[in-house]
């Protein structure tokens, strides 16, 4: 039972090869783009539907969005202060994103953030944010961070800061996937009729609800409060 046992991203075949290395097709971009596409149509009915939108929320749909946006805005200014309010509109979504990757195993869909590249490139980005946006709000002078309390710790500050992205996209990774791993034993050891009696879905509330929306907001969380001490 336990050969069958597989918590790889599987892959379906070859797309094309990049100096004789194989790029495929894989379980993880599949998951992905469904979320996506998913994410994407509600996107367009709900910004149809702001069409009808009045001044005040005449209808539940409207509320529960303006509810949702002012969520989004209160807590990014909580985090990142008033300035910090423009980057509502990208926290937010990644949140949201985040979120349903995170949660796409109670439908049967492998979560894309079980997959080491998925969380690498978010904290990437985080990375990227965190270096751009303190050299535009310090000029050269944020560099000079990096020589503080004295300039022997530079390369253990490069270091800090090089570790970072690690951290991120391990501590996701790693949550979401042992998850999975638990999830997938448990469906292995135990008979059918656990199974049937809806056992496993106590575990699912946690693994799956509870720490998916808790690794994302965490993520995000942490995102902001990085983003925001380099412009400080």
């Amino acid at each position: 039972m336990g050969d069958n046992l597989d918590f790889g991203a599987q892959l379906y075949f070859k797309l094309f090869e990049v100096n004789g290395q194989p790029v495929y097709l894989t379980q993880t971009i599949v998951s992905t783009w469904l979320i996506m596409l998913g994410l994407i149509l509600v996107a367009v009915i709900l910004r149809v539907k702001m069409r009808k939108f009045k001044e005040v929320p005449e209808t539940k749909l409207q509320t529960t969005v303006e509810m949702i946006v002012d969520m989004i805005n209160n807590f990014t200014i909580s985090s990142m202060g008033p300035a910090g309010k423009k980057f509502a509109g990208y926290y937010g979504p990644l949140l949201i994103y985040i979120a349903v990757c995170n949660l796409s195993g109670l439908i049967g869909i492998r979560p894309p953030t079980a997959d080491f590249a998925t969380t690498l490139a978010f904290a990437l980005i985080t990375f990227f944010m965190i270096h751009g946006f303190g050299i535009k709000s310090k000029g050269v002078g944020y560099f000079k961070g990096f020589l503080e309390p004295f300039p022997l710790l530079l390369p253990i500050n490069i270091i800090g800061e090089l570790a970072t992205p690690v951290s991120l996209s391990f501590r996701l990774f790693g949550n979401i996937l042992g998850g999975s791993i638990i999830m997938g034993l448990v469906y292995a050891m135990f008979p059918k009729i656990v199974v049937f009696l809806g056992i496993p879905a106590v575990l699912h509330g946690y693994f799956d609800v509870f720490a998916g929306a808790l690794q994302a907001f965490i993520f995000v969380m942490l995102s902001m409060t990085f983003v925001s001490s380099a412009m400080e």
